[in-house]
């Protein structure tokens, strides 16, 4: 099992108000896709959970050449390489029906005790990752979110239900909403995201009022969102316009 492979099919509750595939859509593919293949190699959440054990992720980075639409069938694979320190890089392609490469996705994860909500180091579970040195990758490891120039405005996010997760926290993929949301309806109907990065600093728990720190520059945008004087994340990357 080095790799994992699955047909999706888009339908309109993965896709946004332009038909087109949500973000946050596709980062809760990855994160099945991810949820899968551990299952299947021996490290997934019904293996970890009876250690008080969790995969967290700590960065995402996505590069979209083209979005799909309602309706079209996505092959979407998923792949671990070998762990860089405490963390666990696992790489996406997502290609058409033709085989054509519409994007592909870099992700770092890690463990975390469910106790002390400190990181793990990889040990045992490190030792049974295939081997995928042999495979091609579509990029490096996820890059940090470069700061962007100009106006800034800052909006109020509190946690909602939609957005916890089994883990008692704000799930990673809801973070690519609350993006889309502060750059606003007006900038995602004229532009995808040809690019998203997203830093993860620290868990958010329903009783964290979060600022959101909206910047845009151009095709570059970044939203960074603090609980009073900490930041807990940040999403960054380019803009694209819809019509190119």
């Amino acid at each position: 099992m080095k790799t994992y492979e699955q047909e999706l099919l888009l339908r309109t509750c993965d896709c946004d108000f332009t038909g087109s595939w949500r973000p946050s859509a596709i980062m809760e593919a990855m994160q099945e896709l991810s949820g899968i293949h551990s299952e299947l190699i021996g490290c997934g959440r019904n293996a970890l959970i009876a250690r008080n054990i969790v995969w967290v992720l700590n960065r995402s980075e996505i590069h979209m050449q083209k979005y799909p639409r309602i309706g079209d069938r996505v092959m979407a694979q998923t792949f671990p390489i070998a762990t860089r320190r405490w963390f666990f890089p696992r790489y996406y392609f997502f290609r058409d029906e033709q085989g054509e490469v519409l994007g592909y996705a870099a992700t770092l994860w890690a463990l975390l005790d469910l106790g002390s909500r400190s990181l793990l180091p990889p040990k045992e579970v490190g030792a049974i990752l295939p081997d995928n040195s042999d495979l091609p990758l579509p990029m490096g490891l996820p890059a940090t979110v470069d700061t962007v120039e100009g106006e800034e405005r800052v909006l109020r996010r509190v946690p909602k239900y939609f957005d916890l997760d089994v883990n008692q926290h704000v799930n990673n993929t809801r973070y690519a909403d609350w993006a889309c949301d502060a750059l606003g309806v007006e900038v995602m109907r004229d532009y995808c995201l040809e690019s998203m990065l997203i830093n993860f600093d620290a868990e958010i728990t329903p009783d964290q009022p979060i600022m959101l720190h909206v910047s845009q520059n151009g095709l570059d945008y970044r939203v960074a969102g603090y609980h009073e004087d900490k930041m807990h994340f940040e999403v960054g990357g380019k803009l694209r316009r819809r019509s190119e």
